[in-house]
């Protein structure tokens, strides 16, 4: 995104971080932890009244894996899961996420819930506590994605309606041409 801080982008009249966030208020999904990198402080104002605690990432230039690793030492230990969602996904929704949460049971295989839009993969990943140790194993600018393929019986896949899960807006382009697909 260049200069402009990704997460005070507007998306939908909100700051993007505000559109994620109130999606995950409005699920099942808590408690919230938010992992702040970049301008920390103008995160927590574009966030203020939120009930949520909030993991400063100072490393998070390194990539995405210390923001990863930030949040989940951020959670209690008697957690069972995390829904991992990124701050660029503003099309996300409570429902998303719930369906992620219903689908979720470790002891019935479900372990790992991804959304799933007409075959293909997206975010946000409903990860098992028993990951955890595996997923704070990750290094650079990568995700954990790489453990639903090691962990595939542990997968479940949650078909989603639209395409919500796969909009990851990364660039200015992006956000444009997501606004005026909004817009029409």
């Amino acid at each position: 995104m260049g200069a402009v801080n990704k997460m005070r982008a507007e998306a939908d009249g909100a700051p993007m971080i505000e559109r994620i966030l109130k999606a995950v208020t409005a699920s099942a999904a808590g408690p919230i932890v938010v992992v702040t990198g970049h301008q920390p402080d103008a995160v927590k104002a574009a966030l203020a009244g939120y009930d949520v605690t909030f993991a400063h990432n100072p490393d998070y230039a390194a990539g995405l894996s210390t923001s990863l690793r930030a949040g989940l030492d951020a959670l209690a230990e008697d957690i069972e899961g995390a829904v991992v969602c990124l701050g660029d996904m503003p099309a996300v929704s409570a429902g998303h996420i719930d369906k992620l949460i219903t689908a979720f049971d470790v002891g019935e295989g479900r372990a790992i819930c991804v959304p799933t839009h007409q075959g293909k993969r997206g975010n946000p990943v409903l990860w098992a506590a028993e990951l955890f140790e595996e997923m704070r194993q990750v290094a650079g600018d990568v995700g954990a994605r790489h453990l639903i393929g090691e962990h595939a019986e542990m997968v479940c896949e949650v078909a989603v309606d639209d395409d919500a899960v796969l909009i990851d807006l990364d660039t200015p382009e992006a956000l444009a041409a997501y606004t005026a697909r909004r817009k029409s």
